[in-house]
């Protein structure tokens, strides 16, 4: 059974910034773009780089280990490693993997994650 779970105050995020959260042990990154909250997982699931350091353009996070980029608004891949063989490879073998979404609901100038 899921709920929701207050991650930070409204007024915490300004348009364009993004930062870690937890929720229920969970680490979850909260970004804002315009008047709109995004939640997803907090690490990149390829190598477990912490999104919340990475560049954020609209609502397309750049992972900051090796450059893979996810759309917050869907938890899409957007690119899976910056260039290479590697991620020549990665692309050829499909084994790229989305980010996780979360709900969210604001309530009383409060930002809450569903868990």
């Amino acid at each position: 059974m899921s709920k929701f779970v207050e991650v930070a105050k409204a007024e915490e995020l300004k348009s364009g910034a993004m930062k870690k959260v937890m929720a229920e042990g969970r680490e979850i990154l909260l970004a804002r773009v315009g008047d709109k909250y995004y939640a997803t997982d907090g690490r990149c699931p390829h190598m477990n780089g912490d999104l919340s350091h990475g560049k954020l353009e609209g609502t397309v996070v750049t992972c900051p280990v090796h450059g893979s980029q996810f759309d917050l608004a869907n938890g899409q891949v957007v690119r899976w490693l910056k260039g290479g063989l590697m991620s020549r490879l990665w692309k050829i073998l499909k084994i790229s993997r989305n980010l996780m979404v979360y709900n969210i609901r604001l309530e009383d100038g409060k930002v809450l994650v569903e868990i």
